[in-house]
């Protein structure tokens, strides 16, 4: 397997939705089974070869900074872009793509908020075989509510308890090639701005079906709490 020494995690949200538990935190930095999440995350970039981190800070950085500090503890390098005035993701992306070493070619992208269990070394490979400009990870769409199927008299014939359904959802988990950096915007979200101008044959989806949730509401964060014993074990 071809390495990628690199990843940019963007964890500079406030997390609004989630409050009280980022009152005095970023996402990333909220904690599920004893462990913040962006444990969970690092700990799957250190598996698969990655060596630097850079994360992209605004909100409350002080207190991520301070729990990575040089990433040691983790087994890595980090490094910190900092959002002085609100870029986007796209924008906070091309800035810590300034601060990699030079000669990178790929990196990793992902959302600081999310958990997920991702066969990365499976989507590395993919990415060179396919020659991708970008390569985004999607998952299945699970419905958040139960789903109802009745015949044409109106007779419910069945009851699906939140059902897999047939779509793939943008797990925010990318692998990027340096070539995109001209095409990402100073300002701005790279899935409005860039993703719509590339041609489709260097961009690929890479579907994975193991775990994934968005962490958002404290909803969220509760039943990820009885999910993560059996997934990261």
């Amino acid at each position: 397997m071809d390495k990628i020494k690199y990843a940019i995690i963007l964890a500079g949200g406030k997390g609004e939705r989630l409050r009280p538990y980022t009152n005095d935190r970023p996402k990333p930095m909220v904690e599920i089974a004893g462990k913040p999440i962006l444990a969970y995350q690092l700990e799957q970039l250190k598996k698969v070869g990655v060596e630097t981190v850079v994360f992209t800070l605004s909100y409350q950085r002080e207190i991520l900074q301070k729990h990575v500090g040089d990433g040691q503890k983790y087994g890595l390098k980090t490094l910190y872009s900092i959002e002085e005035t609100p870029l986007g993701r796209g924008g906070a992306i091309k800035q810590a793509m300034n601060i990699l070493p030079n000669g990178w070619q790929e990196v990793i992208i992902f959302n600081g908020d999310n958990l997920w269990k991702v066969n990365l070394a499976n989507m590395i490979d993919q990415h060179y075989q396919n020659k991708a400009l970008v390569t985004m990870v999607v998952s299945p769409l699970k419905s958040p509510y139960g789903i109802i199927e009745f015949d044409d008299k109106n007779h419910v014939t069945k009851f699906l308890e939140k059902p897999i359904l047939p779509h793939w959802l943008n797990s925010g988990i990318y692998i990027f090639n340096k070539e995109i950096e001209p095409l990402l915007p100073d300002i701005g979200d790279h899935e409005t701005e860039t993703f719509p101008k590339l041609s489709k044959d260097r961009f690929f989806v890479f579907k994975s079906t193991e775990y994934w949730r968005g962490i958002d509401t404290v909803k969220d964060l509760i039943e990820a709490e009885k999910e993560v014993a059996t997934v990261f074990n």
